[in-house]
């Protein structure tokens, strides 16, 4: 395999186990979401059972949500501390340290997650998991990037992730045939099998040049002792901000928003991120080929942030409807913001090559780890309007203006980055 960034084949082996790599991450990030109720519910084979016979039907709901949303505040905490680590590793030692070490700690970590007994265990599991989940993405579109030519390199990410994102839906469909303690052995083996892949990648060539120099490597407070880099910086990461909203919120807990918009059949936040994700994976790769046809990053996401918002108006528009409608706007969200790919590509193009796995794996893991601090304005909205009949929705939908005005803000000063070389150092 070549390690001229210019020679390397838009389908190679290093793109497939990037993608393959993708999906495996996407599949163990999700599965939380998507094996939540069924987890810690009151079944037979959910943690909530003995909890269950003594509390009642209302109070054992109000438990459960309170440790879903727990456990999936404490996995994005794991996944933004993991963001910074890993991020450091691929500028210091190399992108392929980080697609080896991530995967392990995060096969073992699910390995683990079927055997636990209590909330309080499955949370910290779930930290570790996040931990080595964090790796994944940033060293995989970083490597990409240095690896293929400029002018294709936004279709090569697309392409990354559109194979990557159907972890989720296949993770859907794998809860559907097995046990959720199941669910997380398979993803474990998964990640294992993937790793004998791993031996057949090469390092950037690019990175090999930097890493022979005397520059500083992979120094996170590079971020910040420069006023320019740390806008620059900050607006890369506000640029993801919708997506965590729309999946950690809208999604995860559809079946509460449901409940909230009197649609009568049961909706389940599981069969809500997968649609959701079918349409976030086409949309991956239609925004990739969106991009190169108008040369530009910003208009390709700008145009998705204007469908972003149509998609949150409706989904804040179904009272009285349907768990037929609810799925559909959902799927309409997901391909909205179906532009996950190109924002991290944007943050990998703006960071020079001894900084540029620190800002590719850190930016898309402060998103993620954003979700706690939107979980925690989110239930500030509804403390603030407590005893409103729709202190639930309004708090979501203050929460949504919030979060698309930072993001479109962010978009707004961060400079076009479409066909930029990447072999350059930040000083």
């Amino acid at each position: 395999m070549q390690q001229n960034n210019k020679s390397t084949p838009i389908f190679s082996v290093a793109v497939l186990v990037a993608a393959l790599g993708y999906f495996v991450d996407i599949y163990d990030l999700l599965l939380f979401n998507i094996v939540r109720v069924d987890s810690l519910g009151d079944g037979v084979k959910g943690l909530g059972n003995a909890a269950s016979l003594t509390m009642s039907k209302i109070a054992f709901a109000e438990m459960t949500k309170s440790q879903g949303e727990f456990i999936i505040s404490i996995q994005m905490i794991g996944l933004l501390i993991g963001g910074i680590l890993w991020g450091i590793i691929g500028d210091k030692k190399g992108r392929l340290s980080v697609l080896f070490g991530s995967i392990v700690l995060y096969s073992m970590a699910n390995i683990v997650n079927g055997f636990v007994q209590t909330p309080n265990q499955y949370a910290l599991v779930r930290f570790v998991a996040g931990i080595g989940l964090a790796g994944e993405l940033g060293a995989g579109i970083t490597l990409v990037s240095e690896l293929v030519a400029k002018e294709k390199r936004g279709m090569v990410t697309s392409l990354v992730a559109g194979i990557g994102l159907t972890g989720a839906v296949f993770a859907y469909f794998i809860s559907l045939a097995f046990d959720w303690r199941t669910c997380y052995f398979i993803g474990g083996g998964m990640g294992f099998c993937l790793l004998l892949l791993r031996v057949s990648v090469f390092e950037s060539g690019m990175y090999k040049q930097v890493k022979e120099s005397n520059v500083i490597k992979g120094n996170f407070l590079m971020f910040f002792n420069d006023v320019a880099r740390f806008k620059k910086y900050i607006c890369a990461i506000f640029i993801g901000l919708p997506t965590w909203y729309v999946i950690g919120i809208l999604l995860a807990f559809s079946n509460n928003f449901a409940e909230k918009f009197g649609i009568a059949e049961k909706v389940l936040p599981k069969k809500a991120t997968m649609f959701a994700y079918i349409f976030i994976a086409i949309a991956d790769v239609l925004i990739g080929l969106i991009s190169q046809w108008l040369k530009s990053r910003k208009k390709s996401i700008l145009i998705f942030y204007c469908l972003t918002i149509i998609g949150i108006v409706l989904y804040f528009n179904q009272q009285g409807g349907t768990a037929i409608t609810m799925y559909a706007v959902c799927a309409f969200l997901g391909f909205a913001t179906g532009f996950w790919a190109l924002f991290v590509t944007m943050a990998a193009e703006q960071f020079g090559t001894n900084l540029r796995a620190t800002a590719t794996t850190t930016a898309p893991n402060f998103v993620r780890g954003s979700l706690p601090i939107m979980l925690l304005l989110f239930n500030w909205f509804q403390n603030i309007n407590a005893g409103a009949a729709n202190a639930y929705v309004t708090a979501a939908v203050w929460l949504g203006v919030i979060v698309m005005v930072i993001s479109i803000t962010a978009l707004y000063f961060t400079k076009e980055t479409f066909g930029k070389d990447l072999n350059f150092v930040e000083e």
